[in-house]
């Protein structure tokens, strides 16, 4: 660094190893692919040796610093406020190199001695009594009703949909979700069915309409609540189909189908005693219950710190081995586990270019801050299922052994 850049005073000394912290660390980390780093003094970074670098730009030292020590959160913050820049390619792109390198390991020092320290607090960053539940589910959920129509399916299907070929639509792989879930649950008419975080309503609609059930949907989300109570009275289904802004915690009776969609990660891992003791007392003798939850193939982590803050407070990707204690103390069986690969990266792509089709009507609603936000996010995501061990767990419950037949052709013939 020249000691004439203008940009580099006696008071910002300490800046003047941010260069070689940097180029240290992705030198540890860019092992496959190209990427062109431009630092505020216009000097370069170069990692690999391709014709068309990804090639990203850092408008200030202290973000260079900022992205240093804290590369979890920093990234992402930088990229909102504009002070990363993306010259050649986007963001995913970057994203994408990034976590392709990182694969399932934990990456330099300095992030595995951030996640130690962060373990230590990781069940106060869950904490979801019934109230503050409900603030972290309106942070996210209850924004406006029009920025979900702008990527979502008609049906607002906003969880992992189920492609059975890459050609399918989005609206074609989120029905295939809804009849894979029926078909696991074994239905069948005129059976009592709650809906554990029914969002805006498609799937209660769907077991509805489809099986014949009488469904009752549980959200903590305002928003969600006054579409779906909407479509209730547009679809007709006032004698089959109910919601209401309930904690599953504060839910009564018995059911003989219990099914939850992409809800448990917002539980957070202090609560899954409590979370499978409930479904226990609330499923019939012989009833069924589905949990479908994004997971983790990785040994138990923390909260990603960028996604906390900003996208889903008090949320957490668990791994199989933090859900499975919980439902066995609960008297629960495990029935079927089904590991869904990559059918989350499909639709997460799907959503983003949707996203950025419809740019110029989200920045209408929020501003620009909001836009890069939610891009980072979707982007992040979807390298993340791509790259770092990320799943969808769907795991079948019941009381008894012989509640779901012995061989899982039940699932594909219904599915037919």
């Amino acid at each position: 660094m020249k000691a004439n850049n203008p940009l580099y005073t006696k008071r910002d000394a300490p800046l003047a190893l941010v260069p070689r912290a940097l180029k240290h660390m992705l030198d540890r980390i860019i092992h496959e692919g190209d990427l062109l780093l431009i630092l505020p003094d216009e000097s370069r970074l170069r990692f690999g040796n391709q014709d068309a670098p990804v090639t990203v730009r850092f408008n200030d030292w202290k973000t260079c610093w900022r992205i240093v020590l804290n590369p979890d959160l920093a990234i992402g913050e930088a990229y909102m406020e504009g002070r990363l820049q993306i010259l050649h390619g986007d963001i995913y792109d970057f994203l994408d190199l990034c976590l392709r390198n990182l694969g399932r390991g934990n990456g330099i020092w300095i992030r595995n001695l951030q996640q130690k320290t962060r373990w230590l607090y990781r069940r106060f960053m869950m904490h979801n009594p019934i109230g503050k539940a409900q603030k972290n589910v309106a942070h996210h959920y209850d924004l406006s009703d029009r920025l979900y129509e702008l990527f979502l399916d008609p049906d607002r299907q906003y969880s992992c949909a189920y492609y059975k070929g890459s050609e399918e639509t989005l609206e074609q792989a989120q029905e295939n979700k809804k009849r894979h879930i029926a078909s696991k649950l074994l239905l069948a008419p005129d059976q009592k069915i709650l809906d554990i975080g029914s969002g805006w309503g498609g799937l209660a609609f769907y077991l509805a309409e489809k099986a014949g059930g009488n469904v009752t949907g549980l959200t903590l989300s305002t928003e969600q609540l006054r579409y779906a109570k909407g479509q209730v009275r547009k679809k007709s289904l006032a004698e089959r189909v109910q919601f209401f802004l309930r904690d599953y915690r504060q839910e009564t009776g018995h059911y003989d189908r219990i099914v939850s969609v992409g809800m448990f990660e917002h539980i957070g891992v202090g609560y899954y005693n409590q979370y499978f003791s409930k479904v226990a007392s609330l499923l019939s003798k012989d009833g069924i219950a589905l949990v479908h939850t994004i997971g983790c193939a990785n040994r138990p982590s923390t909260p990603q710190s960028w996604i906390a803050k900003y996208i889903f407070p008090g949320g957490y990707i668990p791994s199989l081995s933090e859900i499975v204690p919980a439902i066995e103390r609960s008297g629960l069986m495990i029935t079927d586990i089904e590991v869904l690969r990559l059918h989350y990266a499909q639709t997460l792509r799907e959503w983003r270019h949707r996203f950025l089709r419809n740019l110029d009507k989200v920045t209408a609603l929020y501003d620009e801050k909001f836009c890069r936000m939610w891009e980072f996010y979707l982007a992040a995501c979807e390298a993340s299922f791509r790259h770092t061990g990320l799943v969808v767990f769907q795991i079948q419950l019941s009381k008894t052994v012989n509640t779901v037949p012995v061989t899982r052709d039940y699932i594909g013939n219904a599915d037919a």
